[in-house]
């Protein structure tokens, strides 16, 4: 770990001097800050980076495209992008998807403006890592006042034949009263046993009357030890509706937050995982509500198998002032062992008397009456707890935007349980 090499890797992208200084400054106070507090979870002794930053060499595991849709779409394999496409009238309009570094040559006020403002790199010793050693990413931009009907499609592979770190900041700039559906796919690709580590942020601009509806899938390898954040912040009347599934096969600390700045602003976090084998996986998912009648919603479903660990904190904060403001929060927990282990933590911090806030939290195994009911219709036992699991995930499945990828998802759940 040194500024050398951070120094060389910033000079060879041409990047501005206020990045490059940045990363300077990161780079001090990584030894000085504590790691992200993940209530209930140990991840102190994981390793979440090695102090390289370097680009991936090309590889064969790239996928096919001679059969894509003509929509907004990226694709980038490590930190190579191997696929870009933006509609004409899109790009007519101003419309910008593509990689970090092209980026910022092509809007570069809007990147110094909005990077690392909805999670400040001083926050913590893994944002201060980032910061320092990321070394991919990709950005979208969308004008004000533009509405695309179609998914845009972010594709971020992780090549399995590579120990690169997978370290990528990834920016959404949602214009005023544009409209968005976005969706995001981190996934390891390939059949090689490589251990690597990444450390991904995601941060949402949702600006005054923008929505966002923004869906994920996390398919990481059990190679890859990861530390995931994706962060939202939003004007007035702006709203994000989030869709995650962590589907990882390997350990992972994720943070899903939502800073309601704005007045009427709105956030709906809707959160599926499954932890399986013996992995851990900690999910952190907050409200801040700082704007007056704002709303944050957020609901975590997790089914957990053999002797994995799966931890949700779901915390709401209302700051003194935002008056009207609504927090409310549902974590719940099936267990399909007696070997598993989970934690469902509901935190309220309630800083205004004039507010609804509400939690509920459970943890439990399939219900008998319902296994009853429907082998009692012909079902064995696996097909029906299988039917039972997807109705407990199907509030997320849902809302994935893009019915291939949502397939992909139940057959991720499937192919889990099956293993059983």
């Amino acid at each position: 770990m040194t500024k050398e090499n951070i120094k060389l890797f910033s000079k060879m992208h041409a990047e501005p001097s206020w990045l490059y200084d940045l990363r300077q400054q990161a780079f001090d106070k990584i030894e000085s800050l504590e790691l992200p507090v993940i209530e209930r979870v140990k991840f102190h002794r994981w390793n979440l980076g090695d102090g390289t930053i370097t680009e991936s060499e090309p590889t064969a595991n790239v996928p096919d495209f001679t059969a894509v849709d003509n929509h907004l779409k990226l694709v980038q394999v490590g930190t190579q992008t191997v696929f870009e496409q933006i509609p004409v009238p899109l790009a007519e309009q101003g419309v910008v998807f593509t990689d970090f570094h092209s980026a910022l040559e092509e809007i570069p006020e809007l990147i110094e403006e909005f990077f690392m403002s909805s999670v400040k790199y001083d926050d913590d010793k893994l944002a201060a890592y980032h910061t320092a050693y990321f070394n991919s990413g990709a950005v979208l931009y969308i004008p004000d006042n533009v509405e695309i009907a179609e998914p845009i499609e972010g594709i971020f592979y992780q090549d399995s034949d590579s120990d690169v770190p997978f370290n990528k900041h990834i920016m959404i700039i949602a214009g005023k009263n544009s409209k968005i559906s976005y969706l995001e796919r981190l996934e390891s690709r390939g059949e090689g046993s490589a251990k690597a580590t990444a450390n991904i942020t995601v941060e949402v601009i949702a600006r005054s009357g923008a929505q966002v509806k923004f869906a994920a899938i996390d398919r990481l390898g059990e190679n890859v030890t990861a530390y995931i954040s994706r962060r939202g912040k939003l004007g007035n009347d702006a709203s994000i509706d989030w869709a995650i599934g962590v589907m990882n096969e390997g350990n992972v600390v994720a943070d899903f937050d939502s800073d309601l700045i704005g007045n009427g602003s709105h956030a709906d976090l809707k959160v599926v995982a499954l932890s399986s084998g013996r992995q851990v996986q900690g999910i952190d998912t907050r409200v801040t509500n700082y704007g007056c009648n704002s709303i944050g919603n957020i609901l975590q479903h997790g089914v957990i198998l053999e002797k994995a660990t799966l931890t949700f904190n779901g915390i709401g904060h209302i700051i003194k002032g935002a008056k009207g403001a609504d927090a409310q929060q549902e974590s719940r927990v099936l267990m399909l062992s007696d070997q598993a282990r989970s934690d469902a933590n509901p935190i309220l911090l309630i800083d205004e008397n004039d507010v609804t806030a509400g939690h509920a939290a459970s943890i439990g195994q399939v219900d008998p009456e319902d296994m009853y009911y429907l082998m009692s219709r012909g079902l064995d036992k696996a097909t029906a707890e299988r039917l039972v699991v997807r109705g407990f995930l199907g509030s997320v499945i849902v809302e994935i935007p893009v019915k291939e990828v949502r397939d992909e998802m139940i057959a991720t759940i499937e192919e889990k349980l099956s293993k059983r």
